[in-house]
């Protein structure tokens, strides 16, 4: 398997469609419906990246962002933000909650990939 990377999605059908386009990559997928189950899930599956939801029940994806930049752990792993709006305001919120992309929905099954590697690349 190749990198590990934790989808953050509450919508089933959005989550089955990013789970499948991953896979075809190789990516070792760790899943979490929830921003509490995500930063269970991150602290125990150490991902490579981390793909965010922002609309998320409870714990929005701007707060669980904040939270895993606030772990040294997280410090530098990537977050590539999911949303389906791209106002201005929207980007500036990513990047302020410690974000480093974002990614719009509905998912671009070509673009979401490369923003995927290129991220992943940069680590390296």
């Amino acid at each position: 398997m190749g990198e590990k990377i934790l989808i953050v999605e509450d919508n089933p059908v959005h989550m089955r469609l990013i789970e499948m386009t991953l896979r075809a990559k190789n990516y070792d997928l760790l899943k979490a419906t929830s921003g509490e189950e995500a930063l269970e899930m991150a602290v125990r599956g150490k991902p490579d990246l981390v793909i965010m939801d922002i609309h998320l029940p409870k714990m929005n994806g701007f707060e669980v962002t904040r939270k895993l930049r606030e772990n040294q752990a997280f410090s530098h792993t990537p977050i590539i933000a999911l949303t389906a709006n791209v106002m201005k305001e929207d980007i500036e919120r990513v990047i302020e909650s410690g974000g480093d992309a974002y990614s719009t929905k509905p998912i671009n099954t070509r673009e979401l990939p490369e923003v995927i590697a290129e991220m992943l690349s940069g680590r390296k």
